[in-house]
């Protein structure tokens, strides 16, 4: 059957317009409006002339993010450093264009960063020595440039405004994409794939990527650009013509689905395709599994277009789906049970062959019934149960299942049936048991008697571990069932599952090689088998336990924090690297850091993202979240100091209390309380009061010790004191560092909480504009609707808007001071690391972004001027060091002027100063430009751009020339600013 939204109108309800409904529009869950008759004329009329263009976001974003991100990973990894630098740079320009509101220079920015990077990819990667063949090598490379344009493609649909100036392009691209899409993906991922793990089942990878590529992309989806109003399609029809594929395009699919993997498998085995019985059955599994898939993916309208009879398409699906279901058992059966698994068949043929087949097939059967809904009534649902209760019994016996205990099979699929068709939870766990019981016989049967070692344990112990995972295996999906409050169950049993999981893995993958009689050189549990059971525990989490589970596994291998050594793996070559006798030798012995701090690290990221994900509620309570800022800023002053200041004992207090500080500072600003505006300000006030003292204590302290421990004349302490001044530089540069991060979350925080409070405000405003329209027609909402509406205004928090508007205004004047002090601190780290680097101004300058509006310190200062900071900072520090720069170079203190022979002379300073002024002009105007954006004659920034080009050429700093450049820059960047501003107004005019 076809989605709700999809479905064809002859087989959708018909409900009368004479039937009483509220006059207010609405969108019914079944996807159609009652107010409309699907056989009045003026109705369909109206549906012909719904298939307009409706520029909004791209909806298939994450859709087309599943295929197109591994694979832009993958080309980044073939492609190496060189593509990797090309498509930074391009894209670090694209995002300049974009922040300065140039909208086209972005878009082709970008194109223009994807072509530079395909270019360095194609001399770059190793394509050639790699296959060893110009014919695939080629073809490979054009793959790649396939898979690099259709991520332009993806890029340039987020651009809006080609959206709205041609509408025709962006569903082109739209349809582009989902038409090319599932060919490149499935390609390159069985690509990926076979580099990985080898080329042996290279068809089966591509057969699955393109079942999954086919579900993702070829079932009928509604393009993001249509109108708004085309969801309420009258009778539940939506026009061909509004769907993203063409009948085209969706045939091609198909036949690419069920040909292309047995095509591929003969291509690459085409020596041995009919050599045995087993190869025959590969191409029939290869052709009739994605059959079978597609059969199943017509439920959801894949064959929309071969016909829209629903009835049509019933027969097609379930005579089809017989036949292939056929097929696929007996191939199976070959393939899979009778070659892999016939140590376990206990039946002599030729009943064993009627028994294995009466097992696959009725089992394959009833799922095949329940997966495309045929049980519906009772006829079929006592069908559907004698055919588990045959299946299992049948398996029973193959397996030499006992005589006596033959009905526990019998009960247990008819429990199972009865699961599935009456929602019982009780008959599931029944099941559940039923089922552990024949696993544990299973086992005991087969493996308990064997006296054999594997990954360094006895074989009953595995059995053990095994039969227990397989019980919690069965168990978890009826705990997903439970009621809410037991959902913890769920949680509990997916955790045990897990960590049971990751002990065999342990076992079998750092042990693999040791058995009872010596050692094994064959790989028993490989490396890509880890990497899959990861993803997918990963998949069964929920959101907010999977960061938490990523995030530690993240951070145990990042930071290796002090464990017990039975709790890991230490192979003899890392410890022979950290005991090496070279390092000894080399710097003789010395103190190891300790390590146990990192734990407080861990700890401290892991409850940050417990509270940002929810998972502690410190949003809804005070004094919980009063508790969590303390114990985070203690966690990370003991970690900053035990880490990097471990010799300045008097310098702890003060960190530990500069980190709680912070710490209070930036949750009570996230989530404010009643005393929030009164206290914060006193808090960073007590911040920036910590700062210099904390510097200076850590200086003068430690000096004067030194001084006084040392005599006038004694010599030989002269390189510890040496030693002992470096670490006290250190200290400090390290303490700059520490203020200019806490500084910048503030300035960041700050920026974050006044821009969601704007948004507030204009939503405000816009509720309080149309409060009338909404009083007038609240009649005509049913109470309940009305009563949700009064539910939802009344736990709007008690810390409004317009509270924090008359008691906040500190923290615009807070996030400036804290902006200018991190850019400041950052400068003097510039001086003290680099020497006053030129090229760390472009980076430290946009810092100054983070500015505010603020009455008290910057009157006039706007979202407008937000660039005006950074231009002109990045100016005035140019030209101040540029003067510098030529004053050291002339002035030799006492000894004058550089007049000696060789010497810069006055000739020197005069050139390069009146070159330095010959860049002011550009710079001025475009400062005035950022600042006003008033714009001046086409003309006027042209003409400064030859000004800038003696100082390029002619000059002997360095500073001057980089201010040329920059001039020229500028004075290009307003003129193209300029004349987008006008061709904007004259197409808005």
């Amino acid at each position: 059957m076809l989605p709700p939204e999809l479905q064809p109108r002859l087989f959708r309800p018909y409900i009368s317009s004479s039937l009483s409904a509220p006059s207010f529009p609405t969108t019914f869950s079944n996807g159609f409006s009652p107010d409309r008759n699907p056989n009045s004329g003026p109705a369909r009329g109206r549906s012909l002339n719904n298939s307009r263009f409706s520029p909004s976001s791209f909806v298939h974003n994450a859709r087309i993010a599943v295929a197109l991100v591994p694979v832009a990973t993958f080309l980044l990894d073939l492609g190496g450093t060189p593509v990797v630098a090309a498509l930074t740079l391009g894209l670090m320009i694209s995002y300049i264009l974009d922040s300065l509101n140039f909208k086209s220079g972005s878009f082709f920015a970008v194109w223009f960063s994807l072509l530079s990077a395909q270019i360095a990819f194609f001399f770059t990667s190793s394509l050639f020595a790699t296959f060893n063949s110009v014919p695939l090598a080629l073809l490979s490379s054009f793959l790649c440039a396939h898979a690099n344009f259709l991520i332009g493609v993806w890029a340039s649909l987020q651009f809006k405004w080609i959206q709205i100036e041609y509408p025709t392009i962006a569903l082109a691209l739209e349809r582009l994409l989902f038409a090319c899409v599932p060919f490149i993906a499935s390609t390159i991922f069985t690509w990926a794939t076979v580099s990985a793990v080898g080329m042996n089942n290279a068809s089966y990878y591509l057969m699955v990527f393109s079942c999954v590529f086919y579900w993702l992309f070829s079932i009928p989806r509604v393009s993001s650009f249509k109108s708004k109003q085309e969801v309420k399609y009258h009778g539940g029809e939506v026009p061909e013509e509004n769907y993203i594929l063409g009948q085209l395009e969706c045939c091609v699919h198909t036949l690419y689905l069920l040909f292309f993997p047995l095509l591929f498998h003969v291509a690459s085995h085409y020596s041995v395709v009919f050599s045995s019985v087993y190869s025959v059955c590969d191409l029939l599994l290869l052709f009739f599994v994605p059959f079978s898939f597609q059969l199943y993916a017509s439920t959801r309208g894949a064959l929309w277009w071969v016909t829209k009879n629903e009835s049509q398409v019933h027969s097609i699906r379930v005579v089809n789906g017989a036949v292939a279901l056929v097929i696929v058992v007996l191939c199976l059966e070959v393939r899979v049970v009778f070659h892999s698994f016939g140590r376990y068949i206990q039946v002599p043929p030729p009943l064993n062959y009627i028994l294995v087949t009466v097992t696959m097939l009725g089992g394959a059967a009833a799922a095949g019934a329940f997966a495309v809904g045929i049980i519906a009534d009772s006829l079929s649902a006592v069908v559907f149960t004698g055919l588990a209760v045959i299946a299992s019994n049948a398996g029973a016996i193959v397996v030499g299942f006992p005589t006596l205990f033959l009905p526990l099979p019998s009960v247990a699929g008819f429990y199972l049936a009865r699961f599935f068709t009456k929602k019982s939870l009780p008959s599931y766990f029944a099941f559940v048991v039923l089922g552990s019981l024949m696993v544990t016989w299973f086992v005991l049967h087969n493996y308990w008697d064997l006296n054999i070692w594997m990954a360094g344990m006895s074989l009953k112990s595995f059995c053990k571990l095994i039969v227990a995972n397989v019980v919690l295996a069965m168990m978890v999906p009826g705990l997903a069932f439970l009621p809410s409050k037991f959902q913890f169950l769920t949680e509990v049993g997916l955790i045990s599952h897990a960590l049971l999981l990751c002990y065999i893995e342990n076992r079998f993958f750092n042990y693999s090689t040791i058995y009872y009689y010596g050692l094994d050189d064959d790989v028993m549990y490989p490396s890509y088998m880890v990497v899959l059971t990861t993803f997918l525990g990963l998949a069964l989490l929920a959101k907010r336990c999977l960061v938490l589970v990523i995030a530690t596994g993240l951070l145990f291998i990042l930071m290796q924090p002090p464990i017990p050594l039975s709790w890991t793996y230490h192979s003899d070559v890392i410890k022979a690297a950290r005991l090496s006798a070279d390092d000894i030798s080399i710097y003789g012995f010395m103190a190891s850091k300790p390590t146990w701090p990192s734990w407080l690290l861990i700890v401290a990221i892991l409850l940050t993202l417990a509270a940002v994900t929810s998972i502690i509620p410190i949003k809804y309570i005070v004094e919980l979240r009063m508790f969590y800022s303390i114990a985070m800023g203690i966690a990370l002053g003991v970690y900053i100091s035990a880490e990097y200041f471990l010799q300045a004992s008097i310098l702890h207090a003060l960190v530990v209390v500069t980190m709680v500080c912070a710490s209070v500072f930036v949750v009570f600003t996230h989530f404010p309380s009643a005393l929030s505006t009164k206290l914060l300000p006193w808090v960073f006030a007590l911040l920036v009061a910590l700062f210099p003292v904390t510097y200076l204590l850590e200086g003068q302290v430690r000096i004067k010790s030194i001084l006084a421990e040392s005599g006038p004349g004694d010599m030989g302490e002269e390189d510890n004191k040496l030693s002992t001044l470096l670490a006290v530089e250190g200290a400090r540069t390290s303490l700059l560092g520490l203020y200019a991060a806490i500084f910048m979350l503030i300035a960041l925080e700050i920026k974050f909480e006044l821009a969601s409070l704007m948004r507030e405000k204009v939503t405000e405003r816009s509720g309080l504009r149309h409060s009338h329209s909404s009083q007038s027609s609240s009649a005509a909402f049913p109470p309940k609707l009305r009563f949700m509406q009064h539910r939802r205004a009344s736990t709007v928090p008690a810390f409004t808007i317009k509270r924090m508007a008359a008691e906040g205004a500190w923290m615009p004047a807070v996030g400036n001071v804290a902006t200018v002090m991190c850019f400041a601190i950052c400068l003097i780290l510039n001086v003290n690391l680099t020497g006053g680097s030129n090229r760390a101004i472009f980076f430290l300058a946009p810092i100054l972004l983070l500015l505010n509006q603020d009455s008290d310190f910057v009157a006039g200062f706007g979202d407008k001027q937000r660039y005006f900071p950074v231009t002109v900072v990045i100016s005035v520090y140019l030209v101040s060091t540029a003067l510098t720069g030529i004053w050291e170079d002339v002035w030799h203190g006492n000894a004058g002027w550089g007049l000696e022979i060789g010497g810069p002379d006055w000739f020197y300073a005069v050139k390069n100063v009146a070159l330095l002024i010959l860049t002011f002009p550009s710079h001025i105007l475009f400062n005035r430009f950022v600042w006003s954006y008033t714009k001046q004659t086409d003309s006027t920034p042209l003409l400064t751009i030859p000004l800038n080009l003696p100082p390029v050429i002619m000059t002997d700093v360095i500073k001057v020339r980089v201010l040329g450049l920059l001039g020229v820059i500028y004075s290009l960047a307003q003129y193209l600013i300029s004349r987008q501003q006008h061709i904007s107004g004259l197409k808005y005019i």
